[in-house]
């Protein structure tokens, strides 16, 4: 487990840079989505996981990943290490199955190889550009933990980037008003200027159309913590060092907490104590995970760059089916077309 105050002050580190990485990548994605028919599907969870994979390997492991192959290759290896952690080691399957566990195995190997070889690389060395890997190089950590830390860093971001992303869009989709604010936002804040990290900390609505999704995608529907001090809920006792778990995706819903919880309304988030309330669940402030924090930054510059240009639009008549496990998803690829604003 990654030690909460060395990582912020990685992770702060890190950010610094992040925008030097993500809005060539922003850009990259929507000179593509310019170039489509107004009438043209846009298979959204596809693009949006290839996105992640390209913002979150970059920021972690650097130039290596500005070669398109070597992404693929990460992704492939990420997709097989990945699914199982949400499926084969909570069920016990991966056990009872030898194929899938040798799959798992060598895609795990592969991905430390890959790890292992950048922290060797950056060790002792300066480059142009500062990499997530570099603040824990930086961070007296031994070899082990720099690659356990960047290891889960990783397979987290990569999803839960992805996945932000696609449910921020889907949402926006289905709300002219909200699309409408986001837009107007972007145009204060930014101008005909750069996307800058400075600039970001302005973006308050889209700050809230973003903890908005979370909410009602139910983002992350379970977590788990351990107990730090004896605890105690009605008659149960609860020890120190228990292994908690949250229902998050029912909290997130408790309609005694939000009204209207399943309308996406992110102007709720304008009352401080709904925003304090969804702090002191993890998903802002200073309990939230630094992988849904780098998500947040990543989702912050997308929309900034895509917002700015293009309306976008729902496909008519269809019904996404949320499918829920560690990070929730739809069931099926999420369409969306697009058009241009000028």
């Amino acid at each position: 487990m990654l030690d909460f105050a060395i990582f912020a002050v990685t992770f702060l580190l890190a950010l610094v840079g992040a925008v030097l990485y993500l809005y060539p990548l922003s850009e990259e994605l929507l000179d593509k989505w310019l170039s489509y028919p107004e009438t043209q599907h846009v298979p959204l969870s596809q693009h949006m996981l290839g996105f992640a994979m390209k913002s979150v390997t970059q920021m972690v492991m650097g130039s290596t990943f500005e070669d398109d192959q070597e992404v693929i290759r990460f992704q492939k290896n990420h997709g097989t290490v990945w699914s199982e952690i949400g499926k084969g080691f909570l069920d016990g399957s991966l056990d009872k199955n030898m194929t899938r566990k040798k799959q798992y195995e060598d895609a795990l190997m592969q991905l430390e190889s890959v790890l292992r070889n950048i922290i060797k690389e950056r060790k002792g060395r300066n480059f142009s550009q500062h990499i997530f890997i570099d603040s824990l190089v930086q961070g007296n950590l031994n070899d082990q933990q720099i690659l356990e830390d960047s290891m889960i860093f990783s397979l987290a971001s990569c999803i839960i980037t992805a996945k932000l992303c696609t449910w921020a869009i889907c949402f926006l989709t289905t709300s002219e008003e909200v699309q409408k604010k986001l837009y107007e936002e972007i145009n204060q804040v930014f101008g005909n200027g750069p996307v800058t990290p400075e600039k970001i900390e302005q973006l308050r609505y889209c700050q809230h159309v973003l903890c908005e999704t979370v909410r009602t995608a139910k983002l992350t529907p379970v977590s788990a913590q351990l107990q730090d001090i004896e605890g105690k809920i009605d008659r149960f006792i609860i020890p120190r060092e228990t292994l908690v778990l949250y229902a998050l995706g029912v909290v997130l819903q408790d309609p005694n907490t939000w009204p209207s919880p399943h309308k996406f309304d992110p102007d709720r988030f304008d009352d401080e104590l709904v925003m304090k309330t969804f702090s002191s669940l993890g998903f802002s402030g200073t309990q939230e995970c630094p992988e849904l924090r780098f998500a947040y930054m990543v989702t912050t510059v997308l929309l900034s760059v895509l917002v700015k240009r293009l309306h976008l639009l729902s496909v008519e008549g269809q019904v996404i089916e949320t499918k829920y496990e560690l990070v929730t998803s739809s069931r099926e690829e999420a369409w969306i077309t697009v058009s241009k604003r000028y």
